[in-house]
């Protein structure tokens, strides 16, 4: 597992599905800023939250110069029921093998309730146009979130 992901570090080349079922990789978008972002499951409160809070923002991202890219271990049939029921404008990658979730660190164990599992870390890297990765936040609390990633996306 890639837990030595830091800022100013190039991103880890990665392979994955997008939603509309084409594959791509994350070198496809250099000379864009990328808010690559993990979460843990379609259709839960706090990722439906997080999903539609950078989907009201999309436009203010593409004039910023930047893709949103949310990261699951869903199928892509999963991300485009929950891309129809909450009309989402984000591009959700589906990483069922689970190397984009492990290559970037996030592939975690939690534990709730005393139960000890193996879950994806809320996180977000966004990369600059390089594949250079810029600002990292971990353990991300959803509401304001896809406010300061804005924020930092316009200082790049």
């Amino acid at each position: 597992m890639a837990t030595t992901l830091s800022e100013g570090k190039k991103a880890p080349a990665v392979t994955f599905t997008l939603d509309n079922g084409d594959a791509a990789r994350l070198k496809d978008y250099l000379g864009k800023k990328v808010v690559f972002y993990f979460y843990p499951k379609d259709d839960t409160p706090g990722c439906t939250k997080e999903a539609i809070a950078f989907s009201e923002d999309i436009a203010k991202f593409k004039r910023a110069g930047a893709v949103v890219i949310g990261v699951s271990r869903d199928t892509v049939a999963k991300h485009q029921k929950f891309i129809d029921k909450h009309d989402l404008k984000v591009v959700l990658a589906s990483d069922e093998a689970g190397t984009v979730t492990e290559k970037f660190g996030v592939w975690v164990e939690k534990n709730m309730y005393g139960r000890k599992y193996m879950g994806i870390e809320r996180s977000t890297f966004l990369i600059d146009e390089k594949g250079v990765i810029q600002k990292i936040w971990r353990k991300v609390k959803v509401a304001r979130h896809a406010e300061d990633v804005l924020a930092a996306v316009k200082e790049l």
